[in-house]
């Protein structure tokens, strides 16, 4: 007769290990949703051009970041959670938006506190976020700038598509990079009409002024 010796030891220190997991995911989980509601708050204030309170809703994300990670130290199997790094991308993609806005150094993976895949898609996402910047740009008639923040989007998705790994290493990058280039291009066209436009103005302009002489 075969005698399961120990078997109920075993038993009994998984299941203390799962509580110890379950406890920790539970607690990463709900920050992580924290973390997902202040980036998205933060990238508003800067569309808002209210820049000061995007710094104080950015440290908040920050910290709010730093307290996930902490919480998930001694359960490094789910360090790498699909919530975690959607938080991650999160706060990346705040960060990288409010520095490029103000002209600032890009913070890196390393001061954020992040890994290397949720901070590279922070950033296409961030891309995105430009468009949006350049068409209210366009429409206060700042094309100079709106140009350069072309500019920005397609040096950010030529850097994206650099990256040629699997889903399982990347986080789905490649996708994001697909879904940038059809920004770019639109916010090109976009940018150009408004380029003629501005020019045909120009000239209807000088047009009348000749006619009045």
């Amino acid at each position: 007769m075969i005698i399961l010796t120990g078997l109920e030891e075993i038993c009994d220190r998984s299941r203390q290990h799962f509580d110890r997991q379950d406890v920790a995911r539970e607690q990463a989980y709900n920050l992580s949703r924290q973390i997902v509601r202040s980036a998205s708050t933060t990238i508003k204030t800067i569309h808002r051009e209210q820049i000061s309170e995007a710094h104080k809703l950015l440290e908040q994300t920050r910290e709010l970041t730093a307290e996930m990670l902490t919480a998930l130290e001694d359960t490094p199997g789910l360090r790498h959670g699909g919530f975690v790094g959607d938080a991650e991308k999160e706060y990346a993609e705040a960060a990288i938006t409010l520095a490029v806005v103000t002209s600032q150094k890009l913070p890196t993976p390393e001061e954020l506190g992040i890994d290397y895949a949720p901070w590279l898609n922070g950033l296409a996402e961030a891309g995105g976020e430009f468009r949006r910047h350049i068409l209210d740009l366009i429409r206060r008639d700042e094309l100079d700038s709106a140009e350069q923040f072309l500019s920005i989007m397609d040096e950010i998705y030529h850097t994206i598509i650099s990256f040629d790994y699997p889903n399982a290493i990347s986080l789905g990058l490649r996708g994001r990079g697909d879904a940038l280039r059809g920004m770019v291009e639109r916010t090109r066209g976009d940018l150009t009409n408004a380029l003629r436009q501005a020019r045909l103005e120009q000239r209807l302009g000088e047009f009348d002024k000749r006619l009045s002489q």
